[in-house]
C-alpha cells in the first residue's frame, strides 16, 4: 500500500512541476526563460488557461492526499 501511494506521490510531484511551469508568466519568470514568446502564442485562450488551472488544482489535491495518506500509514 505504501509503495503504491509513494509512486502516486512521485508521479503527482512531477506532473505538478510540469503544470506550474506551463502556466503563463506574469512577467519575467521561468516561463519566459523557456520561450516566453512561444508560450504566449498558445496560452492566450481563456479556456486553455482555465483547464490548466483546474488540472493544477486537481493534481495538487492528489499530491496533498498522498502526503496525508503516507503520513498516516507510516505512523508508529
Amino acid at each position: 500500500m505504501e509503495i503504491g501511494i509513494s509512486i502516486a506521490l512521485i508521479l503527482a510531484s512531477g506532473l505538478m512541476i510540469l503544470l506550474v511551469l506551463l502556466h503563463k508568466g506574469k512577467g519575467g519568470g521561468l516561463s519566459d526563460m523557456f520561450g516566453g514568446g512561444f508560450s504566449s502564442n498558445f496560452g492566450g485562450s481563456s479556456v486553455v488557461e482555465r483547464n490548466l488551472d483546474r488540472l493544477t488544482v486537481i493534481t495538487g489535491t492528489v499530491w496533498f492526499v498522498c502526503i496525508i495518506a503516507l503520513g498516516l500509514l507510516m505512523r508508529p
